[in-house]
Parts: structure tokens; C-alpha cells; sequence
């Protein structure tokens, strides 16, 4: 990995090279994007059809579209039974760390004066899912749990099929678990455009959430507004901060834990060590040279893979805070004092066994992340994001009387008078 020495230069040119994979910045798709959006709008279940051939080759129809309980019942009879019992235990922690977010209605009452808050789960939430390079079954835990703790009625899963029309095992027995009331066999762009206006066979959701390719990123941007969506996700990206108190091995399976995910995801160190630097990155030349996804991770490495030596802890936290990582590792001799100092990071892992994996997989904090810097202002995938809440206004007569004057000035500060008019007439003599 390339080693540099940390000033501004050097991060003002990391942060731009970072924001080049954005697919805020892939305009060169959405055109095509644009197109299967709108066909699907006018052909619905013909064009998903079409496009489901077109580009994962299988022949979906009307008829299989749907995936059955028997398909649901072959998967469990494929699934490692082993595999099993970890999905079991890690939606358990999935869903008792979320069942601490909820939160509930309530009012206040004073003098004739009701206010409060209703809090109303999504009605129906489309959660789509992968396909492709790899098999995501911890993302269908993640999408699918806050909403079930939420208390969505309805959650909708899609997943491109394979070319014989099947849809993995893992996945199948993961939504199930979970709770997904029903899944269809539907990928890319074509996908979200039938979550976000429905079709013959897949009904409209007020909302879509899940990870997928461009496509799926840009299309769930150009649907934003007919239905709500998670985020646009980027690229994995993963940050380690470490003293000279780090273990360089640990430090180094941690960063390709991310750059494995595609040629775009980003893995940087930031390190007030230059001893630990040199030694990170041998060991990383080591790792890659023995781990599967060699190529992946070598180029994503070189375009978006760093070691940076800053001359002191400020100067280091001040670039992780600028930088804003989806995933941020804390290896510090006292990470819990480090934590104070940070102020934008989608996940932080404290310590030298936190390794980035396990809130992937089992902690229970949720995985869905922001990326491309957008930890500045977004939050990690939580219950908050399958509510909705409603402001609770009633006053009595008594209540209003007093202050109605003050409301009739200030609409007619703003010249509307209906405005005021409607406050108004309640006093009328």
C-alpha cells in the first residue's frame, strides 16, 4: 500500500479522489437507468419480464414470479444446518439491538392545550437484495429487522434470480427468519421501478431500502419522491486509526476486509507510527498474496487503498473526521478516550477485537451505513427509518382565546388573510 506522509495536500486529494466513486457521479448511467424506469412504468410486469431475461437470462413470467413456500422449503433442506443456527443467533442480536430504538407516541396536556407526537409505522416497504458477484444474507437481516421491529405491515423483498429462475438458498432462508411476507424473483433498475409504482405482480411500497450495483443506486435516486429510500450507497470503505500500540497483522486483515468487496471500495490507515505503517504494509502484501479475491483487492488497493503518517493523534483525528468513513476502527491504547474526539463515522469499532466483520455479521448494530462522506449529516439503517410521525395539535376554546390576536398578527405580517381570518371568525361577536 502506498505510505504518505499526512498534510493537507495529501488529504484534499485523498477526499477528491474518494468522492470520484459517488454514484452521484456516474451520469453516464442514468440515462439507461431512465429508460427501464419509464418502460416499466408503461409495460409494469411485461417490461420487468423483458429486462429480467435481458440480463440475469432468466425466463420469468406471471406464473413464477412469486417465490413459494415450497421453493422456501427446498432452501432450508440446502442450507448448511450450521449456517442455519448462526443466521438464528445473529438476528437475535440484530433485533434486540434495534428493539432499543423504538420509540413511541405521546402527548402533553396543560390548560386546554393537547400537543404531542403519534408515531405510525410504513404501511409496506420494499427491501431489495443482490444477486450477482456474491450472496448477501446478512444484508436481508439488516434491511429486514428494524422494519419488522418497527411494525411495518407489509415488507416485499426482490432478488434477481439465477438463469434457472432460482433464487439462493441462503437468502431465501435468511428473508424467512427474518420475516418477509413475500419475495420476487426481480433485479436492477427494473426492481426499484416496480417497488416505486407497482406492477400486475409486485405492488408499490412507500419506501425501498438495500444495497445493490449502480443501477440500482441510480434508479432508487430517480424514484425518490414517488417513494422514500434508505440512501444512494456508494462503495465499501473502511478507515483504521491506530498508535503505535496497533498489531500490524490485525490492522492489515481489517483493511482488506473491505477492499475485498469490489475494485472501488476504499481502505485507508491513518497512523501515527511510521514503524507501524511499513509494518502494515507488508503485511498486507502478504495477506492478499494467499486470500481468493486477490485481484479485487489489489485493485482497489491501488486506486483507493492509503497509509497515512500524521505527525500527531490531532492532526490524525482531524482527517478521520474529514474523511467521515463508513467504517472507522479505533486502535488506540485507550480507544474509549479517542472516541470523544470523533465526530463523523457511519460505524466506529473500538479496540483491537472489534474487528469491522462482526458488525457486519453478528454484533447487532446495523450495516447499512453512510459512505462517500455523507457520515457527516446521515445515520447507520435503524427502526427510525420505517416510521413516520404525525404532530398532535387540539386547544380548547379557553386555551386559544388569550393568544388568538398574536396569531392574527403575525399571518397578517405574512399578508394572509385567510389565514387570519380563520382564527378570527372563532371570536366573532
Amino acid at each position: 500500500m502506498k505510505i504518505l506522509t499526512l498534510t493537507s495536500e495529501t488529504r484534499n486529494n485523498i477526499l477528491e479522489n474518494l468522492l470520484q466513486r459517488s454514484p452521484n457521479s456516474y451520469g453516464e448511467y442514468e440515462s439507461r437507468v431512465a429508460d427501464i424506469i419509464e418502460h416499466v412504468k408503461k409495460e409494469r410486469d411485461a417490461a420487468v419480464f423483458a429486462y429480467t431475461k435481458q440480463f440475469d437470462g432468466a425466463d420469468i413470467d406471471a406464473a413464477n414470479i412469486l417465490v413459494t413456500k415450497e421453493e422456501i422449503d427446498s432452501a432450508y433442506e440446502q442450507v448448511d444446518p450450521r449456517l442455519l443456527e448462526v443466521i438464528k443467533k445473529a438476528l437475535i442480536n440484530i433485533r434486540d439491538y434495534h428493539e432499543k430504538q423504538k420509540q413511541r407516541s405521546w402527548f402533553d396536556s396543560k390548560d386546554g392545550i393537547i400537543l404531542g407526537q403519534k408515531v405510525t409505522p410504513l404501511a409496506r416497504v420494499g427491501v431489495y437484495v443482490p444477486g450477482g458477484k456474491a450472496v448477501y444474507p446478512s444484508s436481508v437481516l439488516m434491511n429486514v429487522l428494524p422494519a419488522k421491529v418497527a411494525g411495518v405491515e407489509h415488507i416485499v423483498m426482490t432478488t434477481p434470480p439465477g438463469r434457472d429462475g432460482s433464487v439462493c438458498a441462503s437468502t431465501l432462508v435468511a428473508a424467512n427468519e427474518a420475516g418477509v411476507d413475500t419475495i420476487y424473483k426481480a433485479g436492477g433498475a427494473q426492481a426499484i421501478a416496480a417497488l416505486a409504482f407497482g406492477t400486475q405482480s409486485i405492488p408499490k411500497v412507500d419506501k425501498i431500502v438495500g444495497p445493490g450495483n449502480i443501477y440500482v443506486a441510480l434508479a432508487k435516486k430517480a424514484v425518490f419522491g414517488h417513494v422514500s429510500i434508505d440512501s444512494i450507497a456508494g462503495p465499501s470503505e473502511i478507515l483504521v486509526l491506530a498508535d503505535e500500540t496497533a498489531n500490524p497483522r490485525y490492522v492489515a486483515a481489517d483493511l482488506l476486509s473491505q477492499a475485498e468487496h469490489d475494485e472501488m471500495a476504499s481502505a485507508i490507515l491513518i497512523t501515527t507510527s511510521r514503524s507501524l505503517a511499513e509494518q502494515v504494509s507488508a503485511e498486507v502484501e502478504r495477506f492478499v498474496a494467499e486470500l481468493s479475491r486477490k485481484e479485487i483487492i489489489s485493485k482497489s488497493l491501488d486506486n483507493y487503498g492509503y497509509i497515512l503518517v500524521a505527525d500527531n493523534m490531532e492532526d490524525a483525528i482531524d482527517t478521520v473526521n474529514e474523511i467521515a468513513s463508513e467504517h472507522l476502527e479505533l486502535m488506540t491504547k485507550n480507544p474509549f478516550d479517542t472516541l470523544t474526539k470523533i465526530r463523523n463515522a457511519g460505524a466506529i469499532f473500538l479496540g483491537e477485537y472489534a474487528s469491522e466483520p462482526l458488525g457486519d455479521y453478528f454484533a447487532g448494530p446495523n450495516h447499512v451505513l453512510p459512505t462517500n462522506g455523507t457520515a457527516k449529516f446521515f445515520s447507520a439503517l435503524s427502526v427510525d427509518d420505517f416510521i413516520k410521525k404525525s404532530s398532535i395539535i387540539s386547544y380548547s376554546r379557553e386555551a386559544l382565546e388569550p393568544i388568538y390576536r398574536d396569531i392574527v398578527q403575525f399571518a397578517e405580517c405574512e399578508q394572509l388573510t385567510a389565514h387570519a381570518n380563520s382564527i378570527r371568525v372563532r371570536f366573532e361577536d
